[in-house]
C-alpha cells in the first residue's frame, strides 16, 4: 500500500482567536489532498470534472483530532483508498506534523455524470481506478 501525500504549510488564517488551527480546515485539507491527486494522476478525470462532464461529490466525511496545529506548521496529508464499490471511492487520511500523528479522517465521494435530465450514479472512471489501484489498503471490488 502506498499513501499520495500533500504538504502544507498552515497560514495563520487557519488558525482561530486561540492560535490552533480551526478544525474544519483538516476537512479542507481533505479535499486539498484529493485534487493534487487528480491533478498528479488522473488529469482526464479532472479535465471532466472542469468540464462539468462529470462530478465527484462528498456524500460523508470525518474527522479524529490528536494534537493541536498551529500557524506555519508542516502537514502532511496522507491519502490511501478505503474502498472502490460501484460509483464510491472511499478514502481514508493521516495528519502528521513531524511524523506524529495529529489527526485522522475519511471521506466517501460518489462518482456522478451530468445529463439533460440531471445527475446519475456512475461507475468510478477507468483513469481514476486505475490511478487508484496502487494506494487501496486491501482489495476492493
Amino acid at each position: 500500500m502506498r499513501e499520495y501525500v500533500l504538504r502544507h504549510r498552515v497560514t495563520f488564517d487557519e488558525t482561530n482567536v486561540v492560535g490552533n488551527v480551526y478544525f474544519a480546515h483538516y476537512l479542507h485539507w481533505q479535499g486539498h489532498c484529493r485534487e493534487a491527486f487528480l491533478a498528479d494522476h488522473a488529469p482526464g478525470v479532472l479535465g471532466e470534472v472542469r468540464r462539468g462532464e462529470l462530478a465527484l461529490a462528498t456524500v460523508s466525511c470525518a474527522m479524529e483530532f490528536f494534537a493541536e496545529c498551529f500557524a506555519l506548521d508542516e502537514i502532511e496529508v496522507a491519502m490511501t483508498l478505503r474502498g472502490r464499490r460501484g460509483n464510491r471511492v472511499e478514502m481514508d487520511y493521516e495528519f502528521r506534523r513531524g511524523g506524529r500523528l495529529v489527526a485522522r479522517g475519511g471521506q466517501v465521494v460518489s462518482c456522478l455524470r451530468r445529463t439533460a435530465d440531471g445527475v446519475l450514479p456512475v461507475r468510478v472512471p477507468e483513469e481514476l481506478a486505475a490511478a487508484l489501484a496502487p494506494f487501496e489498503k486491501e482489495s476492493v471490488s
